[in-house]
C-alpha cells in the first residue's frame, strides 16, 4: 500500500495493558518505516476513571461523553498529560519511533467552547440540552505544528485537552478530537481504535459485524445499532468523512494484527464507512 498520511485515535482497555501498548506502538514503528506519516491522537478513559475514583470525584455520563466539574478537569488534565501522555510517549519511542508528546494547549493548536449536549426536541419545540460542564466542542484548529512534525518524520501523540477563549481547560472527547483533527490535516485514513472489532447489528455475536457503512445509512441508525459509547465514535467518523478524510476505519485496538493486516495486505476485519 503506498505511504500515506494516517491519523490513528488510540483508547480503551487496549491502552491498560503493556504488552498490547508495546505491540501498538511496534505496528506503528513499521507503519513510519513503510513511509507513511502518522499522528496520534489518545483518549484515557480508564486512567481517568481511575484518578477520580482515587480523588473521590464521582464519574457522570451523558450519551456516551464525560460530565466534567472544574475539580475533575483538574486531575483529567493530571491523567491526560502527566501520566497518559508521558508514557506514550515513551512506550513509542522505546519501540524505535521518533515520538513528541503534546496536547491541544500547545501552541493554541485547538480552540474550544463550552459543549452543551443536544438531547431532543422538547414538546414547544425548544432543544433540549445538557450542561456537561467543563467540556470542550472544537471552534478552530490550527494544525501547523501537527503537519511540520509529521513531515519531519515525528510522530505526534496528543492528548485530548484544549483551552477556551478565557484560557480555561477543557476536556474534549477522543473522538471529537480525532475525528476533527485527521479533518484538519486531511489524513488520507481515520483510524479509530477502540476495544470490540466494529459496528455489530447484534452485538456481541461476531456474525452481526457490520463491514461496511454508507454515510446515507447512518441516520436511520442512531439510538439503534449505534448506541451508547459507540455514539460519539460513529459522529466522529461520519463528521471526519464530510470534512475530507478519504477513508475512515474502526478496528480493535486489542488485535494490534487488525491495523498492521490492513496496511500490509488490504485485509480488513473491522467496520469501513464511506460515502
Amino acid at each position: 500500500m503506498k505511504p500515506s498520511k494516517l491519523l490513528i485515535k488510540y483508547g480503551g482497555n487496549a491502552m491498560i495493558n503493556a504488552s498490547l501498548q508495546n505491540q501498538i506502538a511496534e505496528v506503528i514503528f513499521q507503519l513510519v518505516q513503510q513511509g507513511h506519516q502518522v499522528c496520534v491522537v489518545h483518549g484515557g478513559g480508564p486512567f481517568i476513571n481511575q484518578a477520580l475514583s482515587e480523588a473521590g470525584i464521582s464519574s457522570e455520563f451523558i450519551q456516551g461523553q464525560r460530565k466534567t466539574s472544574p475539580e475533575a478537569m483538574v486531575e483529567i488534565q493530571k491523567t491526560l498529560i502527566g501520566e497518559v501522555n508521558a508514557n506514550l510517549t515513551r512506550a513509542f519511542s522505546h519501540a524505535g519511533t521518533q515520538t513528541v508528546g503534546i496536547s491541544g494547549l500547545d501552541a493554541k493548536m485547538v480552540r474550544v467552547k463550552q459543549k452543551l449536549l443536544h438531547l431532543g426536541i422538547l414538546e414547544d419545540g425548544q432543544n433540549e440540552t445538557a450542561d456537561l460542564g467543563r467540556v470542550g466542542e472544537i471552534e478552530t484548529i490550527q494544525p501547523n505544528l501537527v503537519e511540520h512534525l509529521i513531515s519531519a518524520g515525528f510522530v505526534p501523540i496528543i492528548a485530548c485537552v484544549a483551552a477556551d477563549k478565557n484560557g480555561n481547560s477543557m476536556n474534549v472527547n477522543a473522538d471529537d478530537f480525532a475525528g476533527a483533527m485527521a479533518a484538519a490535516i486531511q489524513a488520507d485514513y481515520y483510524i479509530s481504535l477502540t476495544d470490540v472489532d466494529g459496528l455489530y447489528s447484534n452485538f456481541p455475536d461476531p456474525e452481526s459485524i457490520i463491514k461496511s457503512i454508507k454515510l446515507t445509512d447512518l441516520t436511520e441508525m442512531y439510538g439503534k445499532t449505534i448506541q451508547g459509547g459507540m455514539i460519539p465514535k460513529i459522529q466522529s467518523c461520519e463528521k471526519a468523512l464530510r470534512s475530507g478524510v478519504k477513508n475512515v476505519l474502526i478496528l480493535n485496538g486489542t488485535k494490534p494484527s487488525q491495523l498492521q493486516d490492513y496496511f500490509k495486505n488490504g485485509s480488513i476485519a473491522g467496520t469501513t464507512l464511506t460515502h
